[in-house]
C-alpha cells in the first residue's frame, strides 16, 4: 500500500519507501473497482443544454452527511457515454438565498474530492470505524453551498475516457458549472468560487482560465443561453502552482523553517545541490510546455530532491509528525474508504461505480507522463487579477511538500500591475474571530492575498478546522483578514 493519499509526492518507480498521495493503487478495503450501467430512473432530475452538446447532469438527494434541516444533492455530469463525473453538493446552513457557491477539488493528480468532504471541510466526517458519520460544525457550508467534484475521470466515483491534462479537465468543469446553475436556478444570484488543494494548484488556474475565456465569448454573444459564470475568486491551499520557484525551498523547509529541523544539514545541502539542474530542466518545460520537455524534470527533481525526506520516514504533509512505516500517514483515510465502499452508501449517493478508490495510480501516472506536473500554471493567474477576480493563496506552515515558503515566493513573482505594490506590502497578523492569539499572517494588495496559517500542515481544514472556517467566511464575504 502506498503511504500517502493527499498531495504532492513521488511515485513507486523511484524505488522509494513512501509514495505520494498521487500514487495510491487501490482503496484500503482492497475491493475491486467495477462499473454498472446507470439506472436513470433513480434520478429526480436530468438537465441538458442545447449549447453543451453531449453533456447532461443527473441529480438526486441522498440522506447522508446532513442534519435534519439540511439538504444535499449528488449526481453525475455525463459526457455522452464516454465520461462521467461524480459530484456531491451541500446547501448552506445559513439558508441565505444568495449564498455563494464554492467548488472544491482535491489534488493528486488522481485523488477524490470526497477526501476533502469527509476529512477536511465537509458538513460531516467519517468515524474511525468507517461505519458512520458525525456532524462537523466547522464545515465550509456554514454560509456557502459547497460542491465536491471527483475529477478528472476515473477519480473516486467518476469514470470513463481518461484525461491527462489540467486544461482538458478545466473544459469539462466549465460544462459542469453551466449545468449546475441551470439545474439549480435558485442559485442564480450566487457568486462562484473555485478552491483546491495540492495539485489543485494546477486544476484551479486551469478551470479559472476555462471559465474566464468562455465568459468572454458569452458576453459577446446575443444568441446563447449559456450563463456568464459569476467567477468571484479562486483559492489554492498548499498548492503546486509554480514548480520552478517552489522546488527551491525543500532544503529550507526541512532544516531551517520555523519548526525544528527534521533532517541533518548535510541532507538539506544535498537536496539543494540538485536544484540548479532541476531548475534548468523545469525552465525547458516552461519554454516548450510539451511532454518531451516536461517529463524529464518530473523524474529528475522528484527522485533527487524528495528522496531523503521520504526515506527518513517523515510525514511530507506535516514536519511535526512521522509517517507510520508503510502506512498512509493519516489512518482516517482507511475509514473513509470503508465508508464509501459500503453498498448502502454507494446506492444512496447513486454511484455508478463500486470499489471506491481514494486515489488512482493510473490517473497519477497519466498526468505525470503527459508532462502536466511541471507546467507553469501560475501564468493563468495575472489575467484574473487584472480583471479584479480575487486570488487567495493559503498555506499551512507545517507542510513540507507544498510548503509556505515556496507558495509565498511564487506570489511575489506574479507579473501583474499590482506586483510592486504587493511586494511592498507588509505581512500583517490574522486573528480569527473569537480567538485571542494570531491564527496566521497575511499579505494583501488589491485582489491578491497570501495567507500563512500557523500550526497547520498540508490540509489546513483538517489541522485547523475552526480557523479555516473563519478564513473561508471572511474570504467569501470579502471582509479581509
Amino acid at each position: 500500500m502506498s503511504s500517502g493519499l493527499l498531495g504532492l509526492g513521488q511515485p513507486d518507480y523511484y524505488n522509494i519507501r513512501a509514495n505520494s498521495t498521487f500514487s495510491s493503487s487501490s482503496n484500503s478495503s482492497g475491493s475491486s473497482r467495477t462499473q454498472r450501467k446507470p439506472n436513470l430512473t433513480a434520478w429526480s432530475q436530468v438537465t441538458t443544454m442545447q449549447e453543451l452538446d453531449g453533456y447532461s447532469m443527473r441529480v438526486k438527494s441522498p440522506n447522508l452527511c446532513v442534519d435534519k434541516n439540511e439538504t444535499s444533492y449528488s449526481g453525475y455530469l455525463d459526457i455522452s457515454d464516454e465520461s462521467h463525473f461524480f459530484f456531491w453538493m451541500f446547501e448552506a446552513r445559513s439558508k441565505r438565498p444568495d449564498a455563494p457557491l464554492i467548488l472544491w477539488l482535491n489534488g493528486g493528480p488522481g485523488c477524490s474530492s470526497l477526501l476533502g468532504l469527509f476529512m477536511e471541510l465537509g458538513p460531516c466526517r467519517v468515524n474511525e470505524a468507517g461505519d458512520g458519520t458525525f456532524i462537523n460544525k466547522y464545515g465550509w457550508n456554514d454560509d456557502a453551498h459547497v460542491v465536491f467534484l471527483d475529477q478528472p475521470t476515473n477519480v473516486g466515483f467518476s469514470y470513463g475516457k481518461s484525461r491527462s491534462s489540467s486544461f482538458a479537465a478545466g473544459e469539462d468543469v466549465y460544462a459542469f458549472v453551466q449545468l449546475l446553475y441551470k439545474s439549480f436556478p435558485q442559485y442564480k444570484d450566487s457568486k462562484f468560487h473555485v478552491f483546491g488543494e495540492s495539485y489543485g494548484g494546477h486544476y484551479v488556474p486551469a478551470i479559472a482560465k476555462a471559465i474566464y475565456d468562455h465568459n468572454t465569448k458569452v458576453s459577446k454573444s446575443s444568441s446563447t443561453n449559456l450563463k456568464t459564470i459569476p467567477l468571484e475568486s479562486i483559492g489554492i491551499g498548499n498548492g503546486l502552482v509554480d514548480p520552478l520557484e517552489q522546488y527551491k525551498y525543500y532544503g529550507k523547509m526541512a532544516c531551517n523553517s520555523t519548526y525544528p529541523p527534521v533532517l541533518e544539514q548535510s541532507q538539506c545541502d544535498s537536496i539543494d545541490s540538485y536544484y540548479p539542474t532541476c531548475s534548468r530542466l523545469i525552465e525547458a518545460c516552461y519554454k516548450y510546455e510539451n511532454r518531451f520537455a516536461c517529463v524529464p524534470p518530473s523524474y529528475y527533481c522528484n527522485n533527487n530532491m524528495l528522496s531523503s525526506f521520504y526515506q527518513a520516514g517523515l510525514n511530507p504533509y506535516d514536519v511535526r509528525t512521522k509517517c507510520p512505516d508503510g502506512g498512509l500517514c493519516y489512518p482516517i483515510i482507511d475509514s473513509i474508504s470503508r465508508f464509501l465502499n459500503d453498498p448502502k452508501v454507494v446506492a444512496e449517493v447513486g454511484s455508478d461505480v463500486s470499489g471506491y478508490d481514494s486515489c488512482s495510480r493510473q490517473v497519477y501516472s497519466d498526468f505525470l507522463l503527459s508532462g502536466d506536473w511541471m507546467k507553469p500554471y501560475m501564468l493563468q493567474i495575472p489575467q484574473l487579477l487584472e480583471s479584479n477576480i480575487r486570488v487567495l493563496i493559503y498555506a499551512g506552515d507545517a507542510d513540507w511538500i507544498c510548503n509556505w515558503y515556496g507558495n509565498k515566493a511564487f506570489t511575489q513573482l506574479l507579473e501583474w500591475s499590482g506586483k510592486d505594490g504587493y511586494n511592498a506590502a507588509g505581512d500583517l497578523p490574522w486573528t480569527a474571530s473569537g480567538r485571542s492569539s494570531a491564527a496566521g499572517e497575511h499579505r494583501t494588495f488589491g485582489p491578491l492575498t497570501f495567507l500563512r496559517v500557523f500550526e497547520a500542515g498540508h490540509m489546513v481544514p483538517y489541522d485547523q478546522p475552526e480557523n479555516s472556517l473563519d478564513m473561508i467566511n471572511r474570504w467569501i464575504s470579502n471582509k479581509g483578514f
